[in-house]
């Protein structure tokens, strides 16, 4: 994990590594400063000699002010580290993610990764932090400080030794018993983030059926969980304070004690009693410190854990070695095809799949809830790989491809259409960047979107709404199709992709595909036949296997499947009018 997490401080390394030393500095002169009260005591004050009391004052302001300068600096740079870590975290993990295939995304829910980018990240900036400036300071300021305390008085130090096992003991049970914990409540935080996520999200769905006081009830019950869970963790860490406590008092009480007895036995000066003290506390803050640390870095290492799981994540699609760049043409060809989600053989959700598909057909699929019709077309543009068998487009396995120029050759209109906060114009151009606004009308028109976007206020620059909310689903569905037709894709991909629409403008889109695309090969997955029956080929796909393949009066005559739905359509349109 820490190998994993150290990789992304990069350009922060120079401000890391400066930062424990301006503080080991700033440690140094701390310590240095009672041990010149001692002597401005003993030799200056006690003695009444002015001119001393005068010198070791300018050396100690001095002493305090470099100090004070070099405990600045520390902060500062630990900051810009702190920072410049979290900043380079976020970076990698959202550009690891956007190199997730599909199978990699369905590990993760949205809402753990939403967490993991940004709860996580929180927690571990704070922990670098912590480590930089608390974790090296402590331990290096226990030191100096034990060390002067020896010079001052051996004996009395030996008391430290006995503090320090019990309060170490004390801290290892205490991270022991709260780490699980931590772990615990952060994977409930995504439960608690999808929930939230999904209401929002849905909100129109839950005050239609007056389901508010259910989401409340669900809330409130995750919500409860993670309190519970913090509660429990911050009770086990609070045995911390009260053992620091009784150290420490323990600690100045039997060093006054004896200190006093030798005092008055002329062992030892005032001064030294005063230095001694101040060793004392700097030594038990120490020690608080670095258990205050330990605790931080506790919980951080579950976000540290997290966090790593998404950094460490296998990238299941990879380019070949020597991958091909040109697509030759749209044709596909499927030899003997299964897949399975779960990466197992016997658990297949496509089976045995053989066809071919020549550039430039259109070819329509049809098939009930399950058969998998989304299954068998993510496969073209490598959304996943087989499990047996090969996919070939262009007459090579999809495989010898490199993945972005295979994916840049086919556009995919998939069953959620989605479309981001931006303008149309913005939206559109995800097929082409560099489109102009004729071509944008062009394909707009081809997918009968240009007529709604023209009754619109401010045309192609109205703004849509995060997941296009503000529009219907139909003008949702032509915006999609018009942006994938603006990739002008060797094969064109709907997934279902024009059910929000009704018959004639579908049968518009299917007109338009075939005047103006005539080369790309259109593959349309539909419910009703209408949609797809003037096609070159139907695909019948039944339990996860081809049933058939044919024309729309090919397989009327010959198809069980195809009949029964064909002719339900049939019976629901007459009874429909």
């Amino acid at each position: 994990m820490i190998k994993t997490l150290a990789k992304s401080i990069r350009e922060y390394k120079v401000a890391s590594i400066i930062t424990p030393v301006f503080i080991i500095f700033e440690v140094v002169l701390e310590v240095l400063i009672p041990y010149l009260m001692a002597d401005l005591i003993d030799k200056g004050v006690d003695k009444g000699d002015m001119n001393y009391i005068i010198t070791m004052g300018v050396i100690l302001a001095f002493t305090a002010f470099v100090s004070l300068a070099f405990a600045w600096l520390a902060g500062k740079y630990a900051a810009v580290a702190s920072a410049g870590f979290a900043k380079n975290l976020r970076h990698d993990m959202f550009y690891k993610v956007q190199s997730f295939s599909f199978s990699n995304i369905d590990k993760f829910s949205t809402s753990s990764l939403v967490t993991r980018m940004t709860t996580d990240i929180t927690n571990i900036q704070n922990a670098y932090q912590m480590i930089l400036r608390i974790a090296v300071r402590a331990p290096f300021m226990m030191i100096f400080a034990m060390i002067m305390s020896f010079q001052v008085n051996a004996a009395l130090s030996t008391i430290f030794l006995i503090a320090i096992p019990i309060i170490a003991l004390a801290l290892g049970l205490i991270i022991r018993f709260a780490h699980p914990v931590f772990s615990r409540v952060f994977k409930t935080y995504d439960k608690l983030n999808n929930v939230v996520q999904e209401n929002l999200y849905a909100i129109r769905v839950v005050k239609s059926f007056v389901r508010e006081e259910h989401e409340v009830k669900k809330f409130q019950n995750i919500s409860e969980s993670i309190y519970k869970d913090f509660t429990k963790a911050e009770k086990t860490v609070a045995f911390n304070m009260p053992v620091m406590q009784i150290c420490i008092y323990a600690c100045i009480l039997l060093i006054s004690w004896f200190a006093a007895r030798l005092i008055v036995a002329g062992d030892m000066t005032t001064g030294e009693l005063t230095s001694m003290m101040t060793y004392v506390m700097q030594i038990l803050m120490s020690l608080m410190f670095i258990s205050i640390a330990m605790v931080m870095i506790t919980m951080s290492k579950a976000s540290g854990e997290r966090i790593a799981e998404v950094l460490n994540e296998e990238i299941d699609l990879k380019n070949a070695e020597e991958p091909a760049e040109e697509i030759k043409d749209g044709s596909i060809v499927f030899e003997n095809v299964s897949f399975s989600y779960a990466k197992d053989k016997n658990k297949l959700c496509l089976k045995n799949a053989d066809i071919t598909i020549n550039s430039g057909e259109t070819v329509g699929i049809i098939g009930g809830t399950g058969s998998s019709k989304s299954t068998f077309v993510q496969l073209i543009p490598r959304l996943y790989d087989v499990t047996e068998g090969r996919v070939l487009v262009g007459g090579r396995d999809v495989r010898e491809y490199d993945i972005e120029k295979l994916r840049d050759s086919v556009a995919m209109v998939l069953q959620k259409n989605v479309l981001f906060s931006g303008t149309i114009k913005e939206n559109l151009r995800w097929g082409d960047e560099n489109a102009p606004d004729e071509e944008l009308e062009r394909v707009c028109k081809l997918a009968c979107a240009d007529e709604f976007i023209q009754l619109m206020p401010d045309k192609y620059d109205t703004y849509i709404e995060q997941g296009g909310t503000n529009v219907s689903g139909g003008q949702r569905q032509r915006l999609c199709i018009a942006r994938a037709l603006l990739k002008k894709p060797k094969i064109l991909i709907l997934d279902d992709s024009t059910s929000a629409v009704d018959t004639k403008t579908d049968a518009s889109i299917r007109k338009a595909f075939l005047e103006e695309i005539p080369d790309t090969t259109k593959l349309i997955i539909a419910q009703r036949i209408s949609s797809v029956q003037d096609a070159d080929k139907i695909i019948v796909l039944d339990g996860g296997m081809i049933n058939a393949v044919g024309t729309h009066e090919e397989l009327l005559n010959s198809n069980k499947i195809y009949q029964e739905v064909y002719y339900s359509q049939q019976k629901g349109s007459a009874d429909d009018e």
